[in-house]
């Protein structure tokens, strides 16, 4: 406690503080707080008493308009029904917006161009677009076929808008009482709309596009133009696209001629030409002709007795059994030649291919076999493959089960989530940055984002927080060690990586690094390829030349493309190739392993799982496959869910097992040559040293120069014939031009290309060399 003296000096010192306060002015002088209380309290009266008096005016006025009883019921309901219509028409322009952003006019211009493919050798592959000259009128369109179309696909077409309620009703109430689906319920307009803008996925959010795409299309076009472009869009099998094409096909030819029995068969093809087709099941072609004319009865149009001659002298086709069109690749090719045609002033094209045949029958074949042997019972539907060399020469495009069913495009069209396949360009990244394939990293992994996402390796778990090499992180595919490596490195460089690669649409995000975006499995296989290439770009192509109706070339890949540009250091490369084939040898994608050469990829497995991935290559060949859902649903998960190291590796390899033929494999840059592919290498010496010995072949055609199989005499008569034969026709050589010569130094077609050979990487970044484990060795085997 203070003492006495302290108090009193405190309390004085206090009174004088006081004094001197009170004599400047004191409080009075800075603020005048009563004076100033005084006047809030006045201001808030007046507010208050003002805000009555305006309310009890407003009440007053207000009250003149009081409804009561009836009235006031239906000032309420029509209140509400505004409110509701509101809240309708925003929820409508949501649901009609994704619509509304697919419909594009360009889809109408399919026959802008009329093209002719044909393989590398000049054979006729098939046709796409729809020819000037043969653009059927509707009004030369027989009225058989008209009518046997509306009577079976849409009764009401001329009366509805677009969507046709009572007929979906009458299909609904029909296939419950048959217990399964046996009538459709969309109408010409819903079909042309799903035909020009959409695939052919079973979803509800499909549907909805649809609807107003159906509306939208109604309100743009006449009813005779919506059923004239459903005539020439739709697809009746054997590659034809619309009725011009497939009375050619089918009947040998134009539709202004077919009879009431060919419209009734050409009609049923609407409905799945791949079933329907007579080449292809000539009994159930005959049963769902016979379907068409009873509807033709059922509908009005024809009397039972008008159909009976048609029934009794069905519909003769003639022979078209010719090799199977590659209908994937030439949808695809199609629009390669619109975009190099383009604003060229010529639209009726010769484009020669870089298609093989055989890879696209393997391939077709190798993924129709899969689906039918698991895809049923792992909930799989659908599934797709890209096969190119390693410049991107595409060789086959398989863009589904069956392009009868659908010609959506998995292939090229479809966004997939490429899952782990995905690192590959994390890893490339971070080997631009410094990293090696012996770099230790470890399995663990920062979180991301406002929710503190952080990555789970396959099977749980965020990691063991031990260190391992790069290369065992990118074969055992761990999921912590790609992520930190895109945090690390920066997203941004891993962004820059795929668009340097030819893909696009790789967003920023924190799962980024896993393959949570959408990407095509073309572009997916052409960003692979570069590697193999060594690090050159190689963007997929399929279209070596380009020629008019009048025999002028107007593209030539050879002419027209630059050289390709390195737009990954070789180095860089090689290391990924060698990184890629720890994948094949030890790591997940064990079931891509080949007994005669060496292979190299990524395997990939998305949430879900909704998508199963195996991208890979050899020396030769790089080729994706891809399984899953159109209507994007998962398959068999679980810990024997579907994977891709499980399902589409071993797909990849049943395809690569086929697909080679010989031992004309080049290495793979960075990666040694395969025990096998030595032992035939040395074989071969022999025996052309056991040949030249014995002086049946001569040592220069082993001097690395190119041999023909035809002598230079058949060459220039050859040449000479085709001079003449342009001169006779009338046709002048246009200036540089070589048409009818063949290049001395062209290559047999049987000749081997010489094998590029490994870049060696620099001691700093020597390469541990590859494992030559015996094939037997299955342990530590992947799913992923």
């Amino acid at each position: 406690m203070p003492e006495p003296q302290t108090l009193v000096r405190y309390r004085w010192d206090g009174i004088r503080l006081n004094d001197w306060f009170n004599k400047q002015g004191g409080r009075d002088r800075i603020i005048d707080w009563l004076g100033l209380d005084s006047k809030i309290n006045s201001v808030l009266t007046d507010a208050w008493s003002r805000t009555k008096d305006y309310w009890n005016a407003g009440s007053s006025f207000f009250a003149r308009f009081q409804l009561t009883g009836w009235r006031r019921l239906v000032n309420e309901a029509a209140s509400e029904s505004f409110t509701l219509a509101m809240g309708g028409f925003v929820l409508l322009y949501a649901a009609a917006l994704p619509a509304l952003l697919e419909f594009d006019e360009s889809k109408f211009q399919t026959g802008k161009f009329a093209v002719k493919f044909l393989d590398i050798n000049g054979n006729e592959l098939g046709k796409r677009g729809i020819l000037h000259n043969d653009s059927v009128p509707l009004a030369e369109i027989p009225d058989a076929l008209i009518k046997a179309t509306l009577a079976t696909e849409d009764r009401r077409f001329f009366e509805h808008y677009g969507i046709d309620v009572y007929g979906t009703l009458r299909a609904l109430a029909t296939n419950v009482q048959a217990n399964e689906v046996v009538q459709g319920g969309s109408t010409l307009t819903q079909q042309l709309a799903k035909n020009l803008f959409l695939s052919s996925e079973r979803s509800l959010e499909r549907k909805i596009k649809e609807l107003f795409l159906s509306f939208l299309l109604e309100s743009r076009y006449s009813k005779r133009e919506i059923l004239k472009l459903y005539f020439d869009r739709a697809y009746m099998g054997g590659g034809a696209f619309g009725v011009e094409a497939a009375a050619q096909y089918y009947f040998g030819k134009s539709v202004r001629e077919v009879t009431m029995p060919e419209a009734a068969l050409m009609a049923g093809l609407f409905k799945a030409p791949a079933k329907y087709a007579p080449h292809v099941n000539l009994a159930a072609s005959r049963a769902r002709t016979n379907e068409v004319l009873d509807n033709l009865v059922e509908a009005g149009f024809y009397t039972a007795g008008q159909v009976q001659a048609a029934r009794l002298n069905p519909a003769k086709t003639i022979d078209n059994r010719v090799a199977t069109s590659p209908d994937w690749f030439l949808d695809w090719a199609y629009d390669e030649v619109q975009r190099l045609a383009e604003g060229k002033g010529q639209y009726v094209l010769t484009a020669r291919t870089t298609v093989d045949m055989n890879l696209q029958r393997h391939s077709d074949e190798a993924i129709n076999a899969a689906l039918r042997k698991d895809g049923r019972s792992n909930r799989i539907n659908a599934g797709a493959m890209v096969v190119m060399e390693t410049d991107g020469a595409v060789r086959a495009i398989t863009g589904g089960p069956d392009y009868g069913e659908s010609q959506f495009n998995r292939a090229t069209k479809a966004k997939r989530q490429p899952g782990s396949s995905f690192k590959v360009y994390v890893y490339a990244a971070a080997l631009e940055n410094g990293y090696s394939p012996e770099s230790s990293v470890r399995d663990a992994s920062r979180s991301c984002g406002p929710r503190g996402w952080s990555p789970q390796n396959y099977g749980g778990g965020h990691g063991s927080g031990g260190r391992m090499p790069l290369w065992l992180a990118l074969a055992k595919s761990y999921n912590t060690v790609a992520a930190e490596l895109s945090f690390a490195v920066g997203r941004e460089k891993v962004i820059e990586m795929t668009q340097r690669l030819g893909i696009t649409g790789v967003k920023k995000t924190c799962s980024m690094a896993l393959g949570d975006g959408g990407i095509s499995i073309i572009e997916h296989v052409g960003g692979i390829a570069t590697f193999a290439n060594g690090g050159k770009l190689a963007r997929p192509y399929g279209i070596l030349d380009i020629t008019t109706s009048k025999g002028d070339l107007l593209y030539s890949r050879e002419r027209d493309e630059g050289e390709r540009p390195q737009v990954v250091d070789p180095k860089v490369a090689g290391q990924m190739n060698w990184m890629m084939q720890k994948v094949v040898e030890e790591g997940t994608g064990q079931a891509a392993k080949l007994d005669f050469t060496y292979s190299a990829g990524k395997t990939g497995t998305s949430t879900g799982p909704k998508d199963a991935w195996f991208v890979g290559f050899t020396g030769k060949y790089v080729a994706g496959v891809w399984l899953g859902n159109d209507d994007n649903r998962p398959m068999s998960g679980g810990s024997r869910g579907v994977t891709g190291g499980q399902f589409a590796a071993p797909i990849w390899h049943n395809f690569m097992a086929v697909a080679h033929t010989d031992m004309n494999i080049p290495p793979i840059p960075g990666i040694a040559i395969h025990p096998v592919q030595m032992a035939e290498q040395a074989r071969i010496a022999e025996l052309r040293a056991a040949e030249i010995a014995a002086g049946n072949i001569s040592a220069s055609t082993l001097d690395g120069k190119p041999t023909s199989a035809m002598s230079d005499q058949t060459r220039d008569t050859l040449k000479k014939l085709a001079v003449a034969l342009r001169k006779a026709s009338g046709i002048s050589e246009p200036p540089g031009s070589t048409t009818g010569s063949i290049p001395s130094n062209a290559p047999d077609q049987k000749s081997a290309p010489v094998a590029p050979p490994a870049p060696q990487p620099s001691k700093q970044g020597a390469l541990p060399s590859p494992s030559f484990a015996s094939t037997t060795e299955t342990a530590r085997r992947g799913i992923h």
